[in-house]
This record gives structure tokens, C-alpha cells and sequence, in this order.
């Protein structure tokens, strides 16, 4: 089935984003199993090739790969249930609904069931099954098939919308399973394997290779995606990704397309975040994520020149939410956190990911750049609610004045009353390097190179200490951020 970035295209699915679409290659369906199957008594794979002409040309050999663990990639089909028709809102683009209502009749009752299909794996002898959280939502009926051809109605045991994993389950003994692999370990260039149902083509299998690790999407806050080139179209999604030793690293979940249709970009969401959901779906019914209370953004070349970090990497605070975990142990904005308990983070997207795995209740250990040093800082992990925006307390900023094109004043009384903050410069006009790095007018500089900025003199001193660009941090409508400008100069 398809999703777009908002809502659901029903039928097949992959998924569209930004100025294409990210969309999802399966359908939603909700999850929970019993424990997966790490490495039943098949061994990995050899990475040699074997003894078939491609392999004799020295191109890799996928042939003991599909014929071990294709058995164990299922075809999943679903039925939606039926919602009620609104005369006035549904089927606008429907030649019938139109002709109807010139003539003044009504469409009334409920719309037939929408129906698609998706893919997932068995991840355990008794039928516990992997697939994609939009391959099954909403399904009133979700019927699973095997490569034998037997069909199983299958039980949706718990879905997870934020990472878009579903466990389903089918009654089954001895069912063939795959062997979960490690996807820290995989590289760019590496060769991978997708099994799925594209378009209803039961078990087709397509190859290619890891273009990134890591990936960050729209939405996708809490996943660092896969992302390769080994075709991925509606149907695949909720289907295996499997390296070349015959281990499934990933669930094939979305597209980057222009068209709806493969165009070389698809993402996969990591197997060991799908594994640590389903353990959470089914022992708790629900999935806990840890949450420090922070707003954070990429540190790009800029930002780092600013900061004195050796290059952009890590992922830096903008905002701390007031009285929460991060404030409470001491983080502030211009902070860039460079691990999690020594797992390094080189993109914001992984700090969410590692601290989203983390259990409520227990303490993580940061390595946070700060004044142009390391430093190790504890912090509690809170449990993250639904729906739950972080707000800030106390800021630092960033700010320039002709060297950067700007005209600035201070906040009078009233102004710093209104934002809710003690003091910084508002933007009246904007050219030059701050115009190009995209400060607006109507910005509020509150920091510089991660100290506060409470008047011109405070931006200037900033200024004169910093190289080739400066951090600005921003508050524009209520939201903070940090904005690299070049110093005299686009």
C-alpha cells in the first residue's frame, strides 16, 4: 500500500517526501510477537560466491540466500474496515457521486472495504511475523500467505506508528524463520537483498546496495533509516532486508519518488529498533521511549567553524525544556552532545533514535562540547508522552550587526514581556550574509556562539572572537534555532 507524507494512498504501498514523496511501500497494520528467533540451528550464509555463471563472472550470488529464507517472507493482504459516506465531503472527484447529486439523490451507507497488500517475515516458529505499521492499519481482516501457498488469518498484535512497525500473528508450529543480523555493522557500498510482494508478485527478490546509514527523514525523528538502491515498489513494504549473510538488517518501509514508483531511494527501518518495539508490544502492549526534554538540529560546517568543533558532527541543543531531565543535569543551548553511553553521535537523528531506546527511569552518560572542550555530563531519562513539545527556559545566542547585514535593537520591556524571555536584539533589517543564511526580520538573536546576547555590545564581543562565521540562536514565533552566518559576507 502507499502512503504519502500525511495520509494513506490505499492499495500497494511506498511513500513520497519534501519536494517528492516519501511513501510507504506496504500497509499499516498493528503488532506484537513472541520473542524472535536470533539464530535458529541455520548458520549465516557464506559471503563466497558459489559455483553459478554469475558467480563465475565474479558478481555476486544471491541464489542460497533466497532459497534458505524466502520461505520465510510472507505475502500480507488486508481489508480495511468501511466508514460511513458523507455526501458532502467524500468521493468529491467521483463522476457517479457528481451525477447523483444533480439530480438530487444522495450516496448513503457505508464505502466498500479498501483492500491492499504489503509484505512482512516470520520472525518465530509459532507465526510471529514483522511487517510495516501502515501495511495493516485500520484492517478488519489481515490474511497471511506462504511461498507453499497456505493462507493463515492472521491476529494484529500491537503497531507503532512513530517507527511504523506492526507484529502480526498466525497460528502456526515449525513455521521457516529468518536470522536477525546487526545493521550497526553495515556499510555504505555494501551489498543488500529485498524479498517482498511488489504489486502482488509474491517472493520477488531485488538487490543493491547501502547508499547510507543513519538516515533521517521528515517524520522519522525516532528512526535512523537505511537507505540503498535495491528496488523497493508498493507491495514491498513491511518486507525483509537482508545482508549477504543471509541476516535480515532492515524492514523495507518507504520510497523517495517523484512518481510513486522506484526511482533508486528506499529506506529501511533498522532491525534492532524493530526488535526492541516488538519486545515492548508484546510484553507491555504499548512502547516506551525515553525523552531528555531538549530541541536539537545538525550541526553543519558553519556551526562547527562556531563552535570550535575539528568538523560538523554531533547534535546540537537549541532549546531545554524548562524543569526538565536535560535542564536538571545541566544542558543548555549551544551544547552539542558527541555521544550517547560511547555511542557516537554524528547526526541529530541518532541522538533521538539512541535516547528514544532508552528505559524510563534510568541515566545515560553525554559527551557534550562546550567553551571549545569535551565534557561528561549525566542526565535522567523521562519517559516521552504522546503529543509532548518541548519549551524553553533560559536561552543562549548568537548575534552580528553591519558585519553580519543586519539592523538591530534591543527588546523594549513590553516586547520581552510579550516573548516571555529577559533580553535580546530584534532583527528591523536584513541584507548581506545574514540575508543569504536566512535570518529574518522580526528574529530575535538571544545568543552567539553559545553565549547570552543581551545587547549589541554583548554581539560585537562575540563577534570579534569568532573566525569565519558565527552561530546565531534565534527566537522566531516562540521556537529556537541556531543559524551559522558568515562573517562580512556571503
Amino acid at each position: 500500500m502507499m502512503s504519502r507524507l500525511t495520509f494513506p494512498v490505499r492499495r500497494a504501498g511506498v511513500a513520497f517526501v519534501a519536494t517528492l514523496a516519501l511513501v510507504g511501500c506496504g500497509r499499516v497494520t498493528d503488532h506484537a510477537a513472541g520473542p524472535v528467533a536470533t539464530a535458529p540451528a541455520q548458520q549465516p550464509l557464506p559471503v563466497s560466491p558459489g559455483t553459478t555463471a554469475a558467480a563465475a563472472r565474479g558478481l555476486p550470488d544471491f541464489t542460497e540466500l533466497v532459497s534458505a529464507y524466502g520461505p520465510a517472507v510472507v505475502n500480507v493482504t488486508v481489508v480495511e474496515r468501511g466508514r460511513a459516506v458523507n455526501a458532502d465531503t467524500d468521493a468529491p472527484d467521483d463522476p457517479l457521486h457528481d451525477f447523483l447529486r444533480r439530480f438530487g439523490a444522495q450516496p448513503r451507507g457505508d464505502q466498500p472495504p479498501a483492500r491492499g497488500e504489503g509484505s512482512g517475515f516470520i520472525v518465530a516458529p509459532d507465526g510471529t511475523i514483522l511487517t510495516n505499521a501502515h501495511v495493516v492499519a485500520d484492517a478488519s481482516e489481515v490474511t497471511v500467505r506462504l511461498t507453499d501457498r497456505r493462507e493463515f488469518t492472521a491476529k494484529v498484535v500491537g503497531v507503532d506508528q512513530r517507527t511504523d512497525v506492526a507484529v502480526i500473528k498466525i497460528d502456526g508450529k515449525n513455521l521457516p524463520t529468518v536470522r536477525i543480523g546487526d545493521p550497526t555493522k553495515l556499510r555504505p557500498g555494501e551489498w543488500v537483498v529485498a524479498i517482498g510482494s511488489p504489486f502482488g508478485f509474491e517472493n520477488s527478490v531485488t538487490a543493491g546496495i547501502v547508499s547510507a546509514t543513519s538516515r533521517s527523514l521528515p517524520d522519522g525523528q525516532y528512526t535512523p533509516f537505511i537507505q540503498t538502491d535495491a528496488a523497493v515498489n508498493p507491495g514491498n513494504s513491511g518486507g525483509p532486508l537482508f545482508n549477504m549473510a543471509g541476516e535480515v538488517v532492515g524492514i523495507n518501509s518507504q520510497i523517495y519518488s517523484r512518481t510513486g514508483g522506484f526511482m533508486g531511494i528506499s529506506f529501511a527501518i533498522p532491525i534492532d529498533i524493530a526488535i526492541n518495539v516488538r519486545d515492548q508490544l508484546v510484553k507491555n502492549g504499548r512502547v516506551q521511549r525515553g525523552r531528555i526534554g531538549v530541541l536539537i538540529q545538525d550541526v553543519g560546517q558553519q556551526l562547527a567553524d562556531s563552535f570550535g568543533l575539528d568538523r560538523p558532527r554531533g547534535a546540537l541543543v537549541s532549546q531545554v525544556e524548562n524543569a526538565g531531565p536535560a535542564a536538571k543535569a545541566g544542558l543548555k543551548p549551544g551544547d552539542v552532545i558527541l555521544s550517547v553511553n560511547g555511542q557516537s553521535i554524528e547526526r541529530s537523528g541518532q541522538l533521538s533514535a539512541a535516547i528514544s531506546q532508552l528505559h524510563p527511569g534510568a541515566s545515560a552518560e553525554l559527551e557534550v562540547w562546550r567553551d571549545r572542550a569535551s565534557r561528561k555530563i549525566s542526565v535522567d531519562i523521562a519517559e516521552l508522552k504522546e503529543g509532548r513539545v518541548a519549551r524553553g527556559g533560559g536561552e543562549e545566542g548568537k548575534r552580528g550587526g553591519a558585519k553580519l547585514g543586519l539592523s538591530l535593537r534591543p527588546l523594549s520591556p513590553a516586547e520581552k514581556r510579550a516573548v516571555g524571555i529577559d533580553g535580546g536584539l530584534l532583527v528591523e533589517e536584513v541584507e548581506g550574509a545574514a540575508l543569504a543564511a536566512d535570518v529574518k526580520t522580526g528574529d530575535i538573536i538571544i545568543g552567539a556562539n553559545g553565549q547570552k546576547v543581551l545587547s549589541v555590545d554583548d554581539l560585537e564581543a562575540q563577534l570579534e572572537k569568532s573566525k569565519r562565521s558565527v552561530a546565531l540562536l534565534v527566537n522566531r514565533a516562540g521556537t529556537t534555532i541556531f543559524i551559522p552566518v558568515k562573517i562580512g559576507g556571503g
